[in-house]
């Protein structure tokens, strides 16, 4: 049996007013689960609905009391109500999902409001986890998750995975020998990018939001922001790698004869006939003005066109194997820097033994 969800409330949103509704609050709720971390946003009167219904199904009501309905305050206007109602609705959660009893985890209606999967989906639970069970207005909810400390995390988690996601669909394009599975691979590495961006970018609003509330410290604001540079760079080397190779395959392609081409140049008859032997076949736009002659140095050109593509190409390659052994080096840095830092740890760990023990015998 899969481990219970970990809900947290951790923060709140406002949602704007338009022309068909008044602002409101949205209570974040997150979700920690073994395979991923995300975020739903409900309103108060989602939360009544579910109330509700569970009491409906199960035949009693949940075993904590949801928060009652303020007639004189508003969430909007109130910070001291949306903080109270905010620890009442975690409360609320927390003991539906902690408690021993499951009858009111297993009804449809709280799946439904947490976007969890089925009680009878476990066999596609993990790929469910992953695709986040399709969550409505992702992009609000992403959003929200970024302005948490933790949650930040779990989404930079997962821009990472975007990263090798496009770095492995552009891998198999260039090693495709099909021009169908290479433009199949090229475009999922493309989906793989723009999603990666719409996160980072995500990731950057929701680290000012934590740098202005003051949630994290300065050296951990650093550090993301480290984080995020990095990210930067690499989304900038893929771009440039997939575009690269993107205009270097269609320019193999516009050189590359037609099967109309390759027919005319089988041929052998004269001019302004075709040359071909037996029935003739259609002439091209680019051999039908041409003598036998003009053929053969049309397919030399070709050729040669096609020689420096390969020698286009060959540089990109090796461009992208000097870019591997950059990114090795680093690596290969960075565990220094690791294996110094934890060194350099333990030396300051005993010497706060030491202290301590001479603190001891001071006191």
């Amino acid at each position: 049996m899969a481990p219970p969800a970990e809900i947290t409330i951790p923060t709140t949103s406002l949602q704007p007013s338009t022309d068909n509704s008044k602002p409101y609050t949205l209570y974040n709720i997150t979700l920690r689960l073994p395979l991923r971390t995300f975020v739903v946003q409900k309103r108060y009167s989602d939360f009544a609905t579910l109330h509700q219904t569970l009491t409906s199904l199960v035949g009693s009501p949940p075993p904590a009391p949801l928060p009652g309905k303020s007639w004189f305050k508003s969430t909007v206007n109130s910070p001291e109500l949306t903080e109270d109602r905010r620890r009442g609705l975690e409360s609320y959660l927390r003991a539906i999902a902690e408690t021993p009893d499951r009858r009111w985890r297993d009804t449809p209606a709280w799946r439904t409001f947490l976007n969890l999967p089925g009680v009878g989906s476990t066999g596609n639970s993990a790929a469910s986890v992953r695709a986040g069970y399709g969550i409505p207005n992702r992009d609000a909810a992403n959003q929200a998750a970024s302005q948490d400390p933790g949650t930040w995390l779990d989404l930079h988690g997962e821009m990472k995975r975007d990263f090798q996601e496009a770095r492995r669909c552009l891998a198999k394009r260039d090693s495709a020998t099909d021009n169908s599975a290479a433009l199949e691979a090229g475009s999922a590495a493309k989906k793989a990018l723009v999603k990666a961006g719409g996160l980072l970018t995500v990731l950057g609003d929701g680290l000012r939001t934590i740098q202005d509330a003051k949630r994290l410290g300065e050296g951990e604001i650093r550090r993301r922001k480290d984080l995020l540079a990095a990210a930067r760079v690499e989304r900038e080397d893929l771009d440039k790698l997939s575009s690269t190779i993107s205009a270097a395959a269609k320019a193999s392609q516009r050189a590359m004869p037609s099967a109309a081409d390759k027919a005319a140049l089988i041929g052998n008859g004269a001019k302004g006939r075709g040359r071909v032997l037996g029935a003739p076949l259609p002439e091209t736009e680019r051999t039908r003005e041409l003598d036998n002659q003009g053929v053969v140095q049309l397919q030399r050109q070709m050729m040669k066109e096609q020689d420096e593509d390969v020698e286009g190409l060959a540089k990109i390659i090796r461009r992208q194997r000097e870019m591997a052994e950059s990114i090795n080096r680093e690596v290969e840095e960075q565990n220094e820097m690791l294996t110094h830092v934890s060194n350099q740890a333990d030396i300051v760990s005993g010497k706060v033994k030491v202290a301590k023990g001479r603190a001891g015998k001071i006191s």
